[in-house]
């Protein structure tokens, strides 16, 4: 059985034109390169998996080329190209930083460039994970790192360059590695299967170019992954399966669901995502991207942000003409928004449907929101309702009567109403805003002659109300009470003042309280005032100042009573509770009682 090699390393780039996705920085090397300006010391940083490592293996080999091409490319043919693949150059050296981070590795490091190479021109320090060296580490290498022997060249290589001292920096030509592009991934990836005599669908490269986030190593491991599930065809339903990707289908289900306003099929299809075993975070993160992948297809000039493959393409450009921009701003952000609370949620699950309600509400426009609380809106007295004895009184019956059409008979006008004694009001004519007829009890107008009906007319909605507080009012208010000045005094004042307190409903609990702890003190001119201890509870009593003064005007018989209301000072408001807090007051009142406490030899529990 053959060695078996993966593909990480069988594919991995070895001249300065197989780097995939760094040829901004393949040509300035190469540059450097043909004119012989090379720096000291250079250092590579970016995320995993993008050829850090690998461009600085492939500058080392090329610098020491003995016949470099036109185009800036070692050979392969000379003694030294030859040694470096096989893995023979001692022009090479690489030093993982991640284990041999200690001032002593450095040192040795440092010993070793003193001597000369053997063949070729330079010799090459490759420094791995070089943000692993500790700060005393860095110190011991800043003498070298900056005047190095004229055949040592320094390679430093990290994916955490803030992490790296600033001394270290200065030192050094910063080359930043971006991420590789999607479709540099699948055109890579597409290049491998054809070596490999493997069959893959586009879409499915695509899945995996955008599960390795921009990382050529991880995509090409994944690759071999997949290769191994499926036993050599790779399919987007392989892809998905292997890799547990939620399906594109989904989300486009999802959609349609959300743009038609039906909650109940978005909370299906979630119930049956979740059933699959995908995390919620997952399945909100992925429909975000969704709606953010549905705005940028809205428009030719950011349809190069688009980055999926050629066949779903056409379906997100047909589902975005559904969508308008409006929708897919407030969708996205609610999307968003369900992301960033996902985990501090206790019931995730709700979380996650709740956002999918809200999202169905977004189609709902102004027009039909309003018929649907239209419709929940009851119809007012829409059966008759049986008189009660208050109704039976002729002043109620006017009113009813007033507030409806009446139907004037024979040659009555309206300015001539019928006595309220012959009113039969007809049933009201059908117009376009019929109103129920209001059942009204008949009247005997001999037995109350001493009554006075007025003229009929439309009774305002103002009126209805003055009428209402008048006969709301309550039964110790004083608005009629003839001119009282009965006096009174401090005691009798408390006594109707906790007697109020005290027939306050559970509903007042708050003012009931108020009034027990805060009691009036008598001033003179039947003027009282009340100290309170806040601003809440001086509100409570300005609130209910009426009917408080209403109730004690009539029962001390005097009309003339005033009420002020203070918030006391501080010192005015320090309450006493404890036993120790009662002893000193009671000392500042009667100095004598220390000496009787020390003569007995008392002590205060």
């Amino acid at each position: 059985m053959e060695n078996y090699i993966v593909s990480a390393r069988k594919y991995r780039p070895s001249t300065f034109k197989s780097v995939v996705g760094q040829k901004a920085l393949t040509v300035t090397l190469k540059n450097a390169i043909q004119s012989g300006k090379l720096a000291h010391a250079y250092l590579f940083c970016g995320p995993r998996g993008v050829g850090k490592t690998s461009c600085a293996r492939i500058f080392a080999k090329t610098i020491n080329c003995l016949n470099i091409t036109s185009g800036g490319e070692a050979c392969n043919a000379c003694e030294s190209c030859r040694s470096f693949n096989e893995q023979r150059s001692l022009n090479i050296h690489e030093l993982d930083a991640a284990s041999n981070n200690s001032v002593d590795d450095i040192r040795s490091l440092t010993e070793q460039v003193r001597i000369p190479p053997q063949l070729g021109k330079y010799k090459v320090y490759i420094i791995d994970e070089v943000h692993m060296l500790s700060t005393q580490a860095f110190n011991a290498f800043l003498k070298t790192l900056e005047e190095p022997p004229h055949h040592a060249i320094f390679v430093l290589a990290t994916t955490e360059k803030q992490k790296i001292l600033p001394t270290i920096l200065s030192r050094c030509q910063i080359y930043d590695f971006t991420r590789i592009t999607i479709e540099d991934i699948v055109e890579h990836l597409q290049y491998v299967a054809s070596c490999e005599n493997i069959t893959a669908e586009p879409e499915a490269l695509n899945v995996i170019a955008q599960k390795a986030d921009g990382g050529m190593r991880d995509a090409l491991s994944i690759f071999d992954q997949v290769v191994s599930f499926t036993g050599g065809g790779i399919t987007y339903k392989a892809v998905i399966d292997n890799l547990n990707v939620l399906d594109y289908e989904y989300y486009f289900r999802l959609t349609d669901a959300i743009l038609k306003g039906d909650v109940r099929p978005c909370l299906l299809i979630l119930s049956e995502i979740l059933g699959k075993g995908f995390d919620g975070q997952n399945i909100i993160t992925g429909l975000t991207a969704h709606f953010r992948d549905l705005l940028v297809c809205r428009d030719e000039a950011t349809l190069i942000l688009f980055e999926v493959g050629a066949s779903i393409r056409e379906r997100y450009r047909e589902t975005a003409k559904r969508c308008p921009d409006k929708f897919l701003f407030k969708a996205i952000e609610l999307a968003n928004q369900c992301d960033l609370n996902y985990r501090n949620s206790r019931n995730k699950r709700l979380l996650l449907e709740l956002t999918l309600i809200q999202l169905c509400q977004l189609t709902v426009s102004p027009t039909e929101e309003d018929d649907k609380k239209k419709t929940l809106i009851k119809p007012v007295a829409a059966s008759p309702q049986p008189a009660t004895v208050q109704d039976a009184s002729p002043v109620a019956a006017v009113r009813q009567v007033a507030e409806q059409p009446v139907s004037y008979g024979g040659n009555v006008s309206p300015a001539n109403p019928q006595p309220a004694g012959n009113l039969n009001p007809a049933p009201a004519p059908t117009t376009h805003y019929p109103r129920p007829v209001k059942h009204v009890p008949e009247i005997n107008v001999k037995q109350k002659e001493t009554y006075k009906i007025p003229t009929l007319r439309s009774t305002s909605l103002k009126d209805l109300a003055e009428e209402k507080e008048k006969t709301s009012q309550p039964a110790f208010a004083t608005t009629d009470m003839p001119d009282a000045n009965n006096n009174f005094s401090q005691e009798e004042l408390i006594s109707y003042w906790l007697k109020y307190a005290e027939s306050l409903t559970v509903e007042k609990i708050h003012l009931k309280n108020t009034l027990i702890n805060c009691k009036p003190v008598l001033k003179g001119d039947f003027t009282f005032e009340v100290s309170v201890y806040n601003p809440s509870q001086k509100d409570e009593i300005s609130d209910n100042s009426t009917e408080i003064l209403g109730y004690l005007r009539s029962n001390l018989n005097n009309s003339h009573i005033k009420m002020d209301i203070r918030i006391a000072e501080k010192d005015e408001t320090e309450m006493i509770y404890t036993s120790t807090e009662k002893y000193s007051y009671l000392i500042k009142r009667n100095p004598n009682l220390e000496k009787l406490k020390n003569i007995f030899n008392l002590t205060i529990e």
